[in-house]
């Protein structure tokens, strides 16, 4: 078990992420002085990251897996050895830039209520950029279809200071996570069987259920390389995405709900399959039928971790979610800044 000086531990799990670490570390390890422990999960990498990290950031606490089993599966297996009062759930494709750790820090301890939070996400490569991965806060829209304030669907917007204030969102991006840790082991913490993406928007869920907020904060950012692992829109993305996508919906959505939302998402799917072939695309046609096929397989197991979920339900925190159709705002009426959106609520923190 790894005791933490401090009361947070910025935790990275890395899979051949050395070159990254030489890149990315330093400025880590100098934001960490008298605020936060360092440590680093190798997910059974194949390019002596754990050697090369022990040689050259010895501050470094070190974790090894001997089995990569995805990014879920991984943290699962890594933050039970670690004990600290907030875990920061880290990936190694992060930038971090000065006094970016303090203001979401500072946002947890002024609010019990708070299960989770982030900084505002920018793009390393384009830094004016909003990116992917969580943009300034995460929402969801009534037919369970997920959004960033700063990215909608593939529309990124630049960072002019619009999102500079701290709100309540719906998820937090799994990238740059701040979660309270006895609330994380309470809930379960990430589900391992998504082995990666959403996985984060599905513990989210949960804590939502539970009456907790979950907080983007504007006066901080990071900034993300994205694509390091699992290039962005690759058949393997797309399998995750469409397969983890259904099943936080069984796990998470009400009943009354999920009986017309899942058929109506499965025939979603279908039309995005049928979009695909109009590109030309066979593989991510082949990626949505397998995330179905796995997903049904999963079924029986979604069902009781429904069951388990249910008895932590309260009352449930609807903040964060949009009343409208993000897909027809998009496409049909041409939205494409969280600015143009109408039908939704938004809660200062």
């Amino acid at each position: 078990m790894i005791h933490c000086k401090h009361d947070t531990a910025v935790v990275i799990l890395s899979y051949n992420g050395q070159a990254l670490h030489q890149q990315f570390l330093p400025q880590i390890i100098e934001e960490a002085s008298g605020l936060y422990d360092v440590i680093l999960i190798d997910n059974a990498s194949t390019d002596d990251t754990y050697h090369y990290v022990q040689e050259h950031f010895p501050t470094v606490q070190l974790i090894q897996h001997t089995i990569n089993n995805g990014f879920a599966q991984g943290y699962h297996h890594g933050l039970i050895q670690i004990d600290a009062k907030y875990f920061v759930l880290l990936s190694a494709d992060f930038e971090v830039t000065p006094h970016w750790f303090k203001p979401v820090h500072s946002l947890l301890e002024s609010n019990k209520n708070i299960a989770a939070a982030q900084p505002k996400i920018r793009y390393q490569k384009e830094k004016a950029m909003f990116e992917y991965a969580g943009g300034a806060g995460g929402f969801m829209d009534k037919w369970a279809y997920f959004f960033c304030r700063g990215r909608i669907i593939d529309t990124l917007e630049q960072d002019n200071g619009q999102y500079d204030d701290n709100i309540e969102t719906f998820w937090a991006s799994g990238g740059c996570f701040f979660v309270r840790a006895d609330l994380y082991k309470e809930f379960g913490g990430l589900d391992i069987d998504f082995f990666a993406h959403m996985e984060e928007i599905d513990l989210c869920w949960r804590f939502k259920n539970a009456g907790y907020q979950i907080a983007a904060c504007g006066s901080s950012h990071v900034y993300h390389v994205g694509g390091s692992v699992i290039s962005y829109g690759s058949p393997q993305k797309l399998f995750y995405n469409f397969r983890n996508s259904l099943s936080l919906i069984v796990k998470n959505e009400r009943s009354s709900k999920l009986l017309w939302l899942l058929p109506l998402r499965l025939v979603l799917d279908g039309l995005s399959a049928a979009m695909f072939l109009m590109q030309g695309q066979p593989k991510s046609i082949w990626a949505i039928v397998r995330a179905h096929w796995s997903f049904f397989g999963q079924l029986p197991q979604l069902l009781k971790k429904r069951k388990l979920n249910k008895k932590l339900i309260t009352s449930r925190n609807t903040i964060g979610i949009y009343k409208g159709s993000i897909l027809m705002d998009y496409f049909l009426r041409k939205k494409k800044k969280f600015s143009d959106l109408t039908k939704i609520t938004i809660k200062q923190i």
